[in-house]
């Protein structure tokens, strides 16, 4: 994750919390007998549209700003240049993809959830980035769905919707009656304290994971209020980071490249008319608060978090928009 480009690995959408009574949801169960919709037996009231309700950081926080007149940056083509043709790639969506749910799953849980220990460590996938990571325990059920069930970055992000807190792993994997991992961070979603300088997170920018997601029941209420993180390969990322990121990595972006933290955000005359009615919510959102570069990845590459409703062929038609309709965010 942190030192070597990160594999796109495909999950599964949980967004429950894990407290005593079982939430009404579609049926279906996974090979290990957990519920297909909600990656777990228990739950208390707590549902993906909560996330509707709750502050995703403050209003001025970076992950909300709108940055649609923003000056754009002068070598904005130069940069696009070496990706203009990529199309954007939705890496989330319905179904199973390489026997795993397509996108990055989430669980929100009550505040009396119970915390358990964490323990970094390395592993054969990747490295042990505890003094980066903010120590245990963790809220975490030992039964909440972890990315790619537990191959790749097998990230687990968890919401306490009592407490507003996000808690976010990275390697995880559960061992006995706690949680392993090669980072961990928290956040509070009601302030705009960063990581400290030079730290990791879950995501190799140091930068929470959980707000930059596309997400089913914010699309179909009409809107998204946030930005959305994307990747790009690491000849187009430039060494270093930016505001609000606060890591990292080893890539190889030249002079026409950008670091993690930066924005890039849809042209403001690109005709979205055509497209379905949630491809539509998505664009408009990356007009207003744009995409933001978290990791190494294949180019033009969006996060979301699985749902069995999206419509995997409207998601597609969202690679008809490409990277040279964007432009790049000038930065101080």
């Amino acid at each position: 994750m942190k030192h070597r480009p990160r594999l796109f690995t495909i999950v599964f959408l949980l967004a429950v919390s894990a407290c005593s009574k079982k939430v009404a949801e579609p049926s279906g169960k996974t090979p290990d007998g957990r519920d297909s919709t909600t990656g777990t037996t228990q739950s208390c009231s707590g549902s993906s549209s909560d996330i509707l309700g709750m502050t995703i950081f403050p209003s001025d926080n970076a992950w909300n700003q709108d940055i649609s007149s923003l000056n754009a940056d002068p070598l904005s083509g130069q940069i696009l240049a070496s990706y203009a043709s990529s199309g954007i790639k939705a890496d989330f969506g319905s179904g199973l993809w390489e026997n795993a749910p397509i996108g990055i799953p989430y669980v929100v849980v009550c505040g009396s959830q119970q915390k358990l220990p964490v323990i970094f460590r390395s592993n054969g996938y990747d490295g042990n980035y505890g003094s980066e990571s903010d120590p245990g325990p963790y809220p975490v059920p030992l039964n909440a769905p972890i990315e790619g069930n537990g191959s790749g970055d097998a990230h687990v992000l968890v919401v306490d919707k009592d407490n507003d807190m996000l808690y976010e792993l990275y390697n995880a994997s559960v061992n006995g009656d706690h949680w392993e991992a090669s980072s961990g961070a928290v956040f509070d979603l009601t302030s705009d304290q960063l990581r400290p300088n030079g730290w990791t997170s879950a995501d190799a920018a140091g930068l929470p994971i959980f707000p930059g997601l596309v997400k089913y029941d914010e699309v179909a209420s009409g809107n998204i209020h946030h930005a959305i993180r994307f990747t790009l390969t690491s000849s187009n990322v430039k060494p270093g980071y930016i505001s609000p990121a606060r890591h990292g990595v080893n890539s190889s972006g030249g002079q026409y490249s950008i670091p993690f933290g930066a924005k890039i955000r849809l042209k403001s005359n690109f005709d979205i008319s055509t497209f379905p009615a949630n491809d539509q919510v998505i664009l408009k959102a990356l007009k207003k608060y744009g995409l933001i570069l978290a990791d190494i990845g294949s180019n033009m590459y969006i996060s979301g978090a699985p749902d069995p409703r999206w419509n995997n062929d409207e998601l597609q038609q969202l690679g008809k928009v490409k990277a040279s309709d964007f432009e790049v965010v000038k930065t101080n």
